[in-house]
Parts: structure tokens; C-alpha cells; sequence
């Protein structure tokens, strides 16, 4: 019976022999290279597991001229959204030996591509993930373009950029949105509306805005409000709302944060959710399940996006075709908000 090695000594030489395979083979599989079959692939990375097997993060980028450093930039004032996007980053690159640098920055900053520049030359980027609103910097892409510095961004739409994005189809969901308005005989919806010039905002309101006129609901210029994806403008945008005539029925918000605001304010006001007034927002954080009454609101899988984003970067470091899903439609989780 063969002795089992010892987590601290396992080396690359005794996972090839342990899979039955070659080092080069298990070499492939660290570089995440798709020339290994699946079984193998799954095999490997197995025994990477149970042997807790990490590579000599030295020694591999002195082989291979790479630093395993993958940055993360992101502009998110939504701590659960972060929170997902790293674990799913991590879930993918971690057991092939990479690392996640995460540097937080504004979107508006002067200067930003020098800026971006700056952090991956200090930090010895291999290459960089960049989610919105700072993904929507045309300048900065064209220029990590030029220098061939490897990016995937995430969106809420695409970038025209098939290579190097992961979609969100914020648009084509709000039709869900639309549906269980119509079918709940709403008369008068109303919209909440993210930050300004933020893709998503638009992306929500442009695809809702159609999908009600398809439907036939009508959308009253007075029923638009301004927010900024924070509670408290969505408190200010729900009161201006609710005190407008005629009343509305429904409300459609872009985030989860102001969906919850604009039920405190109903409450505040009077009218009962979801016997007078229907609530929707974007999101699905853990609050919204847990509320009271619990949140119909749109679910994306920032989670999944993020192990996608992965995939695509490693593709691009090793010259290899992705063949990984790169547009995820939210869904539409119905609670008691809207159930009448």
C-alpha cells in the first residue's frame, strides 16, 4: 500500500505520478491550458486538493516569466456584490495557483488609465479583471489593447469586445419585470433610476421602459425619479412618488437598496405592499429574502459571472480558445411584494 505524502513535501513530480500522467501533463493543467482532456483535468485537479498541492509561485514565475497575480478594479459601493465576484474569482484561480490583488479606486478619477497603468506595473499583474462602472472606460481599454496587457471586463452590456467581457443582459431581463406588472393589472408604474450616466441605470430603464410599451403600459414622465443606488435616495425618490397623482401602483427599482426604502416610505405613507402598491428591485442581496414582506427582485449570478471572468483571463494568458458562457440573463424572483 503506498504511503500517502506528506501535504508539506508533495511535489509536482508526485502529483504526475499519483494521476498517472506526465509532468508536463500537470504543468498544462496549472496553466489552465484546454489540451487536457477532462477526465484528466478533473483527476489533477483532485489530487491538487487533497494534497493541498500549491506550486512554488518563485519557481513557476521564473519558468514562465508570470507573476500569478491577477488584479481586480472595481467602483461598487454594493458590498455583497464584491463579496461574490471575489469568491467566484478565487474559486477559479486559486487552485491553479494565482492570486487576487483587489485594489478598489473611483471610475471618475483624473487620469485613471496612468493610474490603472501604475498598479498593474507596481503589482506585477499577469492581468487584470475590471467590473463597471470603470469597464465602461473606452480610453483605458483601448490602451491595455495596445499594450497587449491582458483585461476582461464585466458589464451590463456588451462592449463589443468578445474576448475580453462578461455580459450582464440587464436590458433583455427587464421584460420579467414588465410581465408580472401586467399580470398583476398594474395601471401605474413608476421607476426608481440608478446613479447617473452608470451603464446598468440605463441598461434597466431603456429595457423596461420598452418592455412596458410592447405590453402596453404606460410609463408617465412624472412617474420617473432620480436615485443613486443608495437607501437613502431611494427614501427622498419614493416620497416625491408616492405624493404624485394619479398614485402609483408599482415601482420598479434599480437596486434592492431602494426597492427596500421605497416599502419603508409606503409604510410610512400608509399604503400596504403589496395590496396597494407593487414592489420590484435588482439585486436579490440577503436582506431581500429576509425582509418584511420579502423583496421580488432580479437576480444575477455575480458569483457565476465571476468564475466566467476567470476562465477568459486564463484563456488569454495561455493563448487558448474560452469556451465558458459569456452572457448571463437575472432572473426574476417573486416574493411577497408582489403577490397579491
Amino acid at each position: 500500500m503506498q504511503k500517502q505524502k506528506d501535504k508539506t513535501t508533495i511535489t509536482i513530480n508526485d502529483i504526475a505520478a499519483l494521476a498517472g500522467v506526465s509532468k508536463r501533463t500537470v504543468s498544462r493543467v496549472l496553466n489552465n491550458s484546454s489540451s487536457v482532456n477532462s477526465e484528466t483535468r478533473e483527476k489533477i485537479l483532485a489530487l491538487f486538493a487533497k494534497y493541498d498541492y500549491s506550486p512554488s509561485k518563485q519557481a513557476r514565475g521564473l519558468a514562465s516569466s508570470r507573476s500569478y497575480l491577477i488584479g481586480l478594479l472595481y467602483d461598487e459601493p454594493n458590498a455583497v456584490v464584491i463579496h461574490e465576484v471575489q469568491k467566484g474569482l478565487i474559486s477559479a484561480l486559486s487552485p491553479l495557483g494565482y492570486e487576487l490583488v483587489v485594489h478598489p479606486m473611483s471610475h471618475d478619477a483624473p487620469r485613471i488609465t496612468d493610474h490603472v497603468l501604475k498598479f498593474i506595473s507596481r503589482s506585477n499583474l499577469d492581468g487584470v479583471i475590471i467590473m463597471p462602472p470603470i469597464s465602461m472606460q473606452e480610453h483605458l481599454l483601448d490602451v491595455l489593447t495596445e499594450k497587449s496587457i491582458p483585461f476582461v471586463c464585466m458589464a451590463a452590456k456588451s462592449l463589443a469586445r468578445e474576448l475580453n467581457e462578461v455580459v450582464s443582459l440587464d436590458r433583455r431581463a427587464m421584460s420579467q419585470v414588465a410581465d408580472l406588472f401586467a399580470a398583476r393589472g398594474a395601471k401605474h408604474v413608476a421607476v426608481i433610476k440608478g446613479a447617473k450616466n452608470r451603464l446598468s441605470t440605463i441598461e434597466r430603464f431603456e429595457g423596461l421602459k420598452l418592455a412596458m410599451q410592447e405590453r402596453e403600459l404606460e410609463l408617465l414622465p412624472q412617474h420617473i425619479a432620480e436615485g443613486d443606488y443608495s437607501y437613502d435616495s431611494g427614501v427622498v425618490a419614493a416620497r416625491s412618488l408616492l405624493q404624485r397623482k394619479p398614485r402609483p401602483d408599482a415601482i420598479f427599482a434599480s437596486n434592492d437598496q431602494m426597492a427596500i426604502a421605497s416599502i419603508h416610505v409606503a409604510e410610512d405613507l400608509g399604503i400596504r405592499v403589496p395590496e396597494d402598491l407593487l414592489v420590484i428591485g435588482f439585486d436579490d442581496e440577503p436582506m431581500s429574502s429576509r425582509f418584511k414582506p420579502s423583496l421580488t427582485t432580479l437576480r444575477r449570478d455575480d458569483n457565476a459571472m465571476a468564475v466566467a471572468a476567470a476562465h477568459k483571463m486564463l484563456a488569454l494568458l495561455n493563448n487558448d480558445r474560452c469556451v465558458v458562457e459569456s452572457a448571463f440573463i437575472p432572473r426574476l424572483v417573486e416574493r411577497d411584494s408582489t403577490r397579491r
